[in-house]
């Protein structure tokens, strides 16, 4: 399991975040308790879905102490903006899961089918479109309508390249044979 400091590293060298808002970043989401914390003398061990995290908490917009509850934001963002409670259990219910099967199949599975997806994180508002090769599935907040332009102004996002998420999470989580 990688640390805190590698993860950072991986994600800045892969996916070209600047490395001092990535480290506040990491911080900021130890402090609020979203990434593990580490022991005296021990250094922190990351999940996946940690690193998934600090992913979207250096992709979005918001300052540093909001970056906890923006990422938990994002990460609960529904298919469509449909909500999924009474869908059967094998119906991704969320931006956050699909993110995680999403990275587990970079690190588990071949990898190589999502290399060439984008995974864009909106800004300006709510929204995680992930782009594959054949289709676009966006996650937005309950009841928004996704196919919409939801703003007067201009669309800010930060697109994130498959291939170089996929090499930064088989770097830090190698599959031992």
């Amino acid at each position: 399991m990688p640390t805190t400091n590698e993860a950072v590293d991986a994600i800045v060298r892969h996916l070209g975040f600047d490395p001092a808002r990535a480290k506040a970043v990491a911080r900021s989401l130890t402090e609020d308790g979203a990434l593990p914390a580490g022991a005296p003398g021990r250094s922190p061990e990351l999940d996946p879905h940690h690193v998934v995290d600090l992913v979207l908490g250096c992709a979005v917009d918001a300052p540093l102490r909001a970056i906890a509850p923006a990422v938990g934001h994002y990460r609960a963002m529904l298919p469509g903006g449909v909500n999924l409670d009474t869908a059967p259990e094998t119906v991704v219910r969320n931006a956050g899961d699909a993110l995680d099967v999403w990275a587990a199949i970079a690190i588990h599975g071949d990898g190589d089918v999502l290399r060439r997806d984008v995974i864009e994180i909106v800004a300006n508002w709510g929204e995680i479109a992930i782009h594959t090769g054949t289709a676009v599935r966006r996650f937005v907040p309950a009841g928004t309508l996704a196919t919409h332009w939801r703003d007067a102004g201009h669309r800010r996002s930060v697109a994130i390249n498959g291939a170089a998420l996929v090499d930064a999470l088989r770097e830090l989580f190698p599959e031992k044979k």
